[in-house]
């Protein structure tokens, strides 16, 4: 096995306590800042799931098509629901090596679209239902979490305003055009690489839409790709606070010393200013029933209404 350059075996976890352990039951007995700051966030999930739960009569049980999205690393028990548009390259990126056993020991030598190849990472539906149970109760499970229309809106610019994103402009540019744009012209109708954002906003908001088809990873819910109502997550980590959050991940898998979260700063970063501008258009109409459709991830994720809102 490869050593990596701290000298540590990267493979398995050091000692025999669990992240979980760690998290709930931590060596030194006063709970620091940190562990009662994701406390809280665990709670407001909590009551959330139950007063959703209480309006609506649905319940659903979840099949293993709906764990797609968890990433299990079985050396250090840990499970990571990604949420596109939310670092999630980044921690692809550690999970490989989370799980690589030696393989790599630089995140960031990884190149992107490696770490977004699914035969490079195992999840959850692979297993069968008892490994599923065993590993959902007894891992860590967490994922990372970003403001709802920042999010959405980093979605649409990496996806429909970027040239080299053919097959997002011809799979849903080419349908979003067609049925929101009046008198579209030929070619735009062919190519669809040139989507405004009003027009993306109510094809979101569009019953046929969401009649047709789940949403795209990239703007559906993080409470329909991840399932917090159904799966107990352990840490709910916030792009705020990337870099604490991530570190703190990695602290617990008992991985801290030598393996940290990558930090970059990315010029082309959506940001609050940026998400205000795309909104500026948006009818308020369109802007209270898209809030509507991310309402539950505002709510559990403790995010207010943003205050460039005009809701009806």
């Amino acid at each position: 096995m490869r050593r990596n350059p701290f000298g540590v075996d990267i493979c398995c976890r050091k000692g025999s306590r669990s992240p979980l352990q760690e998290l709930y039951n931590p060596t030194q007995l006063e709970l620091s800042n940190t562990a009662v700051l994701h406390q809280m966030r665990r709670d407001q999930v909590t009551d959330t799931c139950r007063a959703s739960s209480a309006m609506s009569r649905k319940r659903r049980v979840l099949t293993p098509n709906d764990l797609k999205h968890l990433v299990v690393d079985e050396d250090h028990e840990l499970i990571y629901c990604y949420v596109p548009k939310v670092a999630c390259t980044n921690w692809k990126r550690l999970m490989m090596v989370l799980t690589g056993r030696g393989k790599y020991s630089d995140p960031m030598e990884i190149p992107a679209n490696e770490a977004h190849v699914s035969a490079n990472l195992k999840t959850l539906n692979q297993y069968s239902i008892p490994e599923i149970n065993h590993r959902l109760k007894s891992y860590m499970k967490f994922l990372f979490v970003r403001e709802p229309f920042e999010r959405l809106v980093s979605a649409y610019r990496n996806k429909f305003t970027q040239k080299y994103n053919t097959s997002f402009h011809k799979r849903y540019g080419t349908k979003i055009i067609k049925r929101q744009r009046k008198n579209a012209t030929q070619e735009a109708l062919r190519k669809g690489d040139d989507v405004k954002f009003e027009e993306f906003v109510a094809y979101l908001i569009d019953p046929h839409t969401q009649r047709e088809e789940p949403f795209n990873e990239h703007w559906q819910t993080v409470y329909s790709l991840c399932h917090p109502c159904h799966i107990h997550y352990d840490l709910v980590g916030k792009y705020e606070t990337l870099e604490e959050d991530s570190n703190y991940v990695l602290q617990l898998a008992g991985v801290g010393s030598y393996l940290k979260f990558p930090t970059y700063a990315k010029s082309t970063r959506t940001t609050d200013e940026m998400t205000t501008e795309f909104f500026q258009n948006i009818s308020s109409e369109h802007q209270t029933q898209l809030y509507e459709v991310y309402k539950l991830d505002f709510l559990m994720f403790n995010y207010s209404v943003p205050s460039y809102l005009k809701l009806e």
